[in-house]
């Protein structure tokens, strides 16, 4: 690896690397983070040294996800222990890492066995537990193996644009984050093997715990699993979990309550929504409840032959089912039809058809559920969720949101096919898709509200919506509905929601654009095939106009430059003038990112006429601001200046003030080629202000990088360090690998000026990675310039500190237009 790598420098530099910096390379190379102290996540390594490729990053949080444990969970004594034997077998043979799973029945316990069994175990894990539903047996949407490692990836501190984008790579990118860390990885609801595998972590450090209604043998060959046959509850532990549900009736009417527990044939799930059942009714014998039951199962009966456990779960949902208030079984049925692991309130009520509101709070007595809407009572939306959950046929896991077991979602939607008409399915739909564009351009509306001319008009939320126009609830809002709004796009691309597909991913695009890259692919994807479904050839250069940004923001540039030129010539078959024009500009982004200057320079201007002539103040600030930055590039530091000059008077007519707080960052970088090193740390300082202000980590990189390149112009080394390295830090957490390569060069530069050599010469070596692997042409060619300079000085001994590098190049601001 370490002489590869030297050659591959070697070509790169053009000579071949001295001592020094072969020295820095194999540091570089063969550094390896510290493994964490018990309790405690890896801290970032030093800014000397670190890993290229996986730049360090502050210290996050344990993740600690397990669900809640099972209340009033009974039996399972010989599995547990099991559960446990495997584990110390495991840590004595310090090679191998646990993997285990539970496999049995649908609903025989397998979730509440392996979470109540993490709960005991997890102080034997200090550095945190990971979950996930794999939905493996869900009807439309199991989870694939590279969404589960983008949440995983997530939850460990990677930032969006850090997650590569090929699955194997996310892979071998989670695996190497897991390295060296005691945690248990709780995968539950597998459909097979090859859903597992890639979620493996590989360290032995680690353990790993999967449920599956499938024995998963080929882990079991390959991967030495271990498998516990979970079957159902014996007599004497079906009736003491029924004791602990019911109360002393299972003491009194032992007879009905044997019967009780035969008919739910041992399975937990049937035991607990039959216990629910004789709760809600206390005066009723359970001789009447077992009876009852008896009855509904001979007319399942004729349907479930074979003696399959899961009739007796059918028969246990459809006497549960039955004895709903009719709206409340309506709800059920129609909330089967939502894609998504969750819901809220607010989509069960756009899919059931009402608005939410607050509950008072359920009457004491009222036996069934609240059978119709009271005036002074929750909406029908809020009582038929408090109903369900009461049942267990939904789960509450947050305010206001709500899971479903997998059996019981299938139940609903086999009933929903068969008593719901088409249209009425389709309009329940509807509803939803409506919902979620209408919230989602209520959201985008809050955080964006110049950018509104942007996106497509969508017709408002007139029921109460979680918004509201609350920039801190709308971000609240999208981070938690994200997978949701991924599925929505999903299924509306399937089932007559074209144009919802189409409009919400283009409502969706800045805030996918601000780092959740592979859902951005998702969902974009979604919207290309829904327009090309449907014969929209607008719908499908914007898609690909969205996709070519978000493999911009990838450094894909040859998949980049391909989808947005597409775009461009579908939205110049339209006569989309405005869709032309942002298309050009991204065009002129990835070509600047390329080197391409003078090609970016006529993008960038012919896009500027287009904003122009269709009077979009939005559009022509950014392109402003991005031309620029392009003649910044060239050497055209007056005409640069003034283009910025020209962005911030739009952007004050706009009120843009994420906007305005770019355009200051480049407005400081060419005041500083000009040398007015005074008026450019004022517009760095006022961008600083205005980044910290509004939340935004990416922005206050740039400016602190911009800050650190003033001070170095001034002589002050120290603080040009300083301020290169709090850069440094908040582009690696944000992924974001041009600013990381512009302030390893900025860094470098600051202490070489200061004498610090042999720390300058590691910083320009790691620059040169960072930048030779994302295509960066000038910050590559910076950070050679500055290898050589360096590397001479070590080996003459002669040099002197300088306020300025030959070749310095400041730090990159852009984004994609519109």
């Amino acid at each position: 690896m370490y002489r590869r790598s030297c050659r591959r420098l070697a070509d790169e530099l053009g000579v071949e690397p001295g001592a020094a910096l072969s020295d820095a390379l194999s540091t570089v190379l063969h550094s390896r983070p510290e493994p964490p102290a018990s309790g405690r996540s890896r801290a970032a390594g030093p800014a000397v040294g670190h890993q290229a490729a996986y730049p360090a990053r502050p210290p996050v949080r344990s993740p600690a996800q397990l669900p809640a444990d099972v209340p009033d969970f009974a039996g399972r004594e010989a599995e547990l222990g099991a559960l446990d034997r495997l584990l110390d077998t495991a840590e004595e043979n310090a090679t191998a890492m646990a993997v285990t799973v539970v496999s049995g029945t649908a609903g025989v316990g397998k979730t509440a066995l392996a979470v109540h069994w993490a709960h005991r175990a997890r102080g034997r894990f200090p550095d945190g537990q990971l979950h996930v539903n794999l939905r493996g047996y869900d009807p439309d949407l199991p989870m694939t193996p590279g969404d589960a490692l983008t949440r995983f990836l997530t939850d460990l501190g990677i930032p969006g644009d850090a997650i590569p984008l090929d699955v194997d790579e996310r892979t071998s990118r989670y695996r190497t984050e897991m390295a060296e860390r005691r945690m248990l990885v709780v995968l539950d609801n597998a459909l097979s093997e090859e859903q597992v595998r890639p979620l493996l972590p590989g360290s032995p450090s680690c353990a790993v715990l999967v449920t599956s209604r499938d024995s998963l043998a080929g882990l079991v060959a390959l991967h030495g699993a271990r498998r516990i046959g979970l079957s159902a509850l014996a007599r004497t532990e079906a009736l003491d979990l029924l004791r602990t549900l019911i109360g002393d009736r299972v003491t009194t009417e032992p007879g009905p309550a044997a019967l009780l527990a035969e008919q739910c044939v041992g399975l937990p799930l049937a035991l607990r929504i039959a216990a629910e059942l004789a709760v809600a009714r206390p005066a009723l014998p359970l001789a009447d409840l077992a009876a009852e039951l008896a009855d509904e199962q001979r007319r399942l009966d004729h349907l479930d032959a074979g003696g399959d456990p899961r009739a007796a779960l059918r028969s246990v949902f459809s006497w549960s089912y039955r004895r709903l208030p009719t709206e409340v079984a309506r709800a059920f049925r129609l909330i089967s039809l939502h894609p998504g692991p969750e819901i809220d309130a607010h989509a069960a009520a756009a899919l059931i058809g009402d608005p939410p509101r607050e509950p008072d709070g359920p009457p004491e007595h009222e036996p069934d559920g609240w059978r119709a809407a009271r005036p002074d009572g929750p909406a029908p939306s809020v009582r038929a969720l408090t109903v369900l959950a009461r049942a267990h046929l939904l789960q509450p896991v947050g305010p206001g949101r709500y899971s479903t077991h997998d059996l019981l979602r299938a139940y609903g939607y086999r009933l929903t096919r068969t008593r719901d008409s088409d249209d009425e399915r389709q309009a329940a739909l509807s509803r939803l898709f409506d919902h979620y564009l209408g919230t989602a351009a209520a959201a985008m509306d809050a955080l964006y509200p110049a950018e509104g001319h942007h996106r497509p008009a969508v017709k408002p939320v007139v029921d109460a919506s979680p918004i509201a126009g609350d920039p801190v609830a709308a971000r609240a809002w999208l981070d938690a509905e994200r997978p949701a709004l991924a599925a929505v796009c999903a299924i509306a691309a399937d089932r007559g929601g074209g144009r919802h597909a189409v409009q919400l991913a283009a409502v969706l695009f800045r805030y996918l654009d601000g780092g959740h890259h592979t859902q951005a692919l998702e969902i974009h994807h979604h919207a290309l095939r829904a327009a090309e479904r449907a014969g929209d050839a607008k719908g499908q250069a914007h898609a690909l106009t969205n996709l070519g940004c978000v493999y911009w923001r990838m450094a894909e540039a040859a998949a980049a430059t391909e989808h947005l030129s597409r775009a461009l010539e579908l939205h110049m078959s339209t006569d989309d003038r405005a869709g032309q024009a942002r298309a050009l500009s991204n065009l002129g982004n990835v070509h600047w990112r390329q080197g391409h200057f003078h090609e970016a320079v006529r993008c960038h201007q012919q896009a500027l006429t287009l904003y122009r002539e269709t009077a979009d103040r939005v559009g022509q600030a950014r392109t402003l601001t991005n031309l620029g930055n392009v003649r910044l590039r060239l050497g055209r530091h007056g005409q640069a200046a003034d283009d910025q000059r020209q962005a911030l008077v739009l952007h004050e007519l706009t009120g843009d003030r994420i906007g305005r707080a770019r355009t200051l960052c480049h407005l400081g970088n060419a005041c500083l080629e000009l040398g007015r090193c005074d008026e450019a740390a004022r517009c760095q300082q006022q961008a600083l202000a205005v980044f910290r202000e509004l939340g935004h980590p990416g922005g206050e990189a740039y400016a602190l990088s911009g800050l650190g390149d003033v001070r170095l112009r001034q002589g002050a080394f120290e603080a040009a360090i300083e301020h290169h390295r709090q850069a440094l830090d908040l582009f690696r957490e944000n992924g974001e690998h041009y600013g990381e390569a512009s302030a390893l060069n900025g860094l470098a530069e600051a202490l070489y000026a200061g004498g610090r050599y042999d720390e300058a010469l590691a910083h320009y070596a790691t620059a040169v990675t960072v930048a030779a692997g994302t295509g960066e042409h000038d910050q590559l060619t910076r950070a050679r310039a500055g290898v050589d300079r360096t590397r001479h000085t070590l080996e003459t001994g002669a040099g002197a500190a300088e306020p300025t590098a030959p070749g310095r190049r400041p730090c990159p601001l852009s984004e994609p237009a519109g």
